[in-house]
């Protein structure tokens, strides 16, 4: 499977029970799996949560998908993004469309940084690959501040 990380919509009121209690919170996560609807977009990121960040960070967002939020459980493998943050980050994200991140795009120095998953020197499908993942996010975060939610970023190796 390897390392990756999603984003999970949940409650105010969830956020703070899943902050009491981290068994809960992975057993709320599992029961939210599935989007309550086909037109809510997941915020599942794959493998591709590592090239993301490179060419976030390479655009200067200040969005850190690892370490943004506040930490749910001493594996820290969850994190709980309260709705002010989720709002934030659903701004900062609106305005970097692909294209400007993509103008950071260089897979030899994604792979000189040993960024992973390692395979941004395989053709254009990674690349075509970081930006369907980009735009998901884009579009959970949007979603996600538009009903006023907070989110639970899991990571998963």
């Amino acid at each position: 499977m390897g390392m990756v990380v999603s984003f999970t919509r949940v409650t105010s009121e969830q956020l703070a029970k899943a902050e009491q209690d981290p068994e809960w919170a992975e057993e709320l996560l599992e029961e939210l799996a599935e989007p309550e609807s086909e037109d809510e977009p997941d915020g599942y990121l794959d493998k591709a949560w590592a090239g993301i960040q490179y060419l976030m960070e390479a655009e200067g967002l200040g969005i850190d998908l690892l370490m943004d939020g506040d930490s749910l459980d001493e594996d820290g493998t969850l994190f709980g993004w309260s709705v002010p943050h989720v709002r934030q980050v659903a701004e900062k994200l609106r305005a970097a469309p692909w294209e400007r991140l993509a103008a950071h795009y260089d897979a030899e120095k994604m792979m000189a940084a040993e960024v992973y998953p390692r395979v941004w020197d395989s053709g254009d499908d990674e690349r075509d690959y970081v930006e369907g993942y980009y735009r998901g996010l884009v579009e959970f975060f949007a979603f996600a501040a538009a009903k006023q939610s907070a989110a639970i970023m899991e990571f998963s190796f």
